[in-house]
């Protein structure tokens, strides 16, 4: 097997960990959000519930792409 290949499966797996960060992130200020104003937390948990699914599809895509290049 190449060698590229495998360093770019090791560098599309980096997504996760910028997934992992920004859904880190995401939920320090939401709740952060939720504390400040209680009445809204409908409308910030829908927003938050959105932006975790994005950040997780992102993880995904580099998961799928980093087994693409190991198998072939």
């Amino acid at each position: 097997m190449n060698l590229n290949y495998l360093i770019g499966a090791g560098i599309a797996a980096l997504a996760g960990l910028g997934a992992g960060i920004g859904i880190g992130i995401a939920t320090g200020k939401s709740a952060e959000a939720i504390a400040r104003q209680p009445e809204a937390s409908s409308k910030i948990q829908t927003v938050f519930f959105l932006g975790i699914a994005l950040a997780e599809a992102t993880a995904i895509y580099g998961f799928v792409v980093a087994i693409l290049l190991i198998v072939k």
